[in-house]
């Protein structure tokens, strides 16, 4: 899929690509920081039908919410001929006992017995995180597991 790269005299770079709908989706990231997510009218991919101004933790949820699926559909298709094992994401929120503490804290794998394969952080994967990893509001965790075991680690995180 290409994605066109339009210079904005003044205000910054636009980035796009054609859906297969026919619309335009892409992005504005302005000079002074600002990201704006751009999706074309359906009958003229240069005219917004939409422009929705998103701030850096908006943004880096987005790309983590495009981004996680993808990745976990990948992970479901690599196990489907072991039964009984699951991939998820979790998220960690504002109120998770473990915004801001090291993954290691969690004991995850000891106590459910599920591996957090991956973390989304700002549409960037980091795979095979290392227990020193600093877990923040936001991300998403990759799990794998059984579904009990994934039960278990959604608790955890939100409870502790």
């Amino acid at each position: 899929m290409n994605v066109d790269v339009t210079a904005l005299p003044g205000i910054g770079v636009r980035k796009d690509f054609e859906a297969r709908s026919g619309r335009r989706i892409g992005v504005v990231a302005h000079r002074d920081g600002g990201i704006d997510l751009i999706i074309s009218k359906p009958d003229d991919p240069d005219a917004c039908a939409a422009q929705i101004p998103l701030n850096t933790d908006e943004a880096a949820v987005l790309a983590n919410l495009l981004g996680a699926p993808q990745l976990v559909e990948k992970l479901n298709a690599e196990h489907r001929d072991m039964p009984g094992i699951v991939t998820r994401q979790l998220p960690i929120g504002d109120s998770s006992p473990y915004q801001g503490r090291a993954l290691g804290e969690t004991r995850m794998r000891t106590r459910t017995k599920a591996s957090i394969v991956a973390v989304m952080r700002a549409g960037q994967v980091y795979p095979s995180p290392g227990p020193d990893f600093v877990l923040a509001s936001g991300d998403l965790l990759v799990m794998v597991g059984t579904p009990n075991g994934l039960d278990a680690a959604l608790e955890i995180l939100t409870d502790g």
